[in-house]
């Protein structure tokens, strides 16, 4: 076996490794509110997101494609594989850190900044495309704000609209409404994050000669729904404790509101080909929600590590992938 096919396997190997430890670290995402409201079970729960998990990896490829091509041009890349590796190690060491801190980060951002990193550190500055980056970060940026809007603006809608209702009935309706938006927020899950497995990738089999294009082998496709639900069975509890707990006391008509809001955000993103955070969006959708319910409600000092955690993700991870490759290219 070659050196450029072992180095392929590895990459293949890593890439999957992000994709498990997405599920469980982003499990939160779609179950956390089902799971505070007593509207799921967390066995229920998880094996609802893992299944639908799977199902919405295997219908989409378009983040898969700006993933592999948006950030850096992979054809141009003089040491390409290098570049791979160094963003998969620094972007699970990200993952990892902040899952152990039980920080709601983005394996979006920690992803897409450590490609930027070891890019820039392989290529100099010039190996960037400025434009596809900049649209990336854009779109990571205005999802969160607008999945807010979103959320504020539906529950209080939902206020208005259920204001003289018994909270008995109510909580009891929306209760059994959660099994299906938390199935929702799920498949919308798989429909952005486990792409971006596909597309680090097809980059790598594009960088090696294999692959002519960015299109996405049907390979590809299974093995990273696979890892990626088998990663969600595992479950990420301490991140699930944050969003379900520690922003503002969920009831089942908040937690319905938050999964509807921050899912047509995630799945509108994924028919535009755009990778966003789905945990920026599901926890802004949540803030948006407990603001519309009552603003002093929301913990805001919590809400405040979460942003600061956001903010850092994309600087920390670009630097500990340039690092990880400069490592790399003295080793190789």
């Amino acid at each position: 076996m070659d050196a450029t096919l072992i180095f392929v396997v590895v990459i293949v190997i890593l890439a999957l490794g992000f994709d498990f430890i997405n599920g469980f670290h982003d499990t939160a995402n779609a179950i956390a509110t089902a799971v505070s409201t007593r509207s799921l079970t967390p066995r229920r729960a998880i094996l609802l997101a893992a299944v639908m998990n799977f199902v919405g990896a295997l219908l989409f490829t378009g983040v898969a494609k700006t993933i592999g091509g948006k950030v850096t041009d992979p054809f141009q890349l003089q040491n390409g594989l290098t570049v791979v590796v160094a963003t998969l190690i620094a972007a699970i060491a990200w993952n990892l850190i902040t899952w152990w801190k039980g920080l709601p980060s983005s394996s979006s951002h920690a992803l897409i900044g450590g490609l930027a990193g070891a890019a820039i550190a392989s290529e100099g500055w010039d190996g960037i495309n400025y434009g596809g980056f900049s649209s990336i970060v854009l779109g990571l940026i205005l999802s969160p704000i607008i999945a807010f809007v979103v959320g504020f603006v539906i529950m209080f809608l939902f206020k208005q609209l259920f204001a003289n209702s018994n909270p008995h009935h109510i909580n009891k309706l929306f209760r059994k409404g959660q099994w299906l938006t938390a199935a929702f927020q799920a498949f919308t899950h798989g429909t952005n994050d486990a792409q971006k497995a596909m597309g680090i990738i097809t980059m790598a089999l594009v960088v090696a000669g294999l692959q002519s294009d960015l299109e996405v082998a049907l390979w590809v496709k299974l093995s990273a729904a696979a890892a990626m639900a088998l990663g969600t069975s595992v479950g990420g509890w301490k991140i699930i404790k944050t969003m379900g707990t520690k922003i503002f006391k969920i009831e089942p008509i908040n937690g319905f509101a938050a999964d509807v809001s921050s899912a047509s955000v995630i799945l509108s993103a994924t028919m535009l080909s755009f990778p966003v955070s789905t945990t920026h969006a599901i926890t802004s959708s949540i803030l948006g929600v407990g603001s519309a319910k009552k603003f002093n409600s929301v913990k805001w000092n919590v809400a405040g590590r979460i942003v600061i955690t956001w903010l850092i993700t994309i600087p920390i991870s670009s630097v500990l992938a340039a690092l990880t490759y400069f490592l790399l290219d003295l080793i190789l």
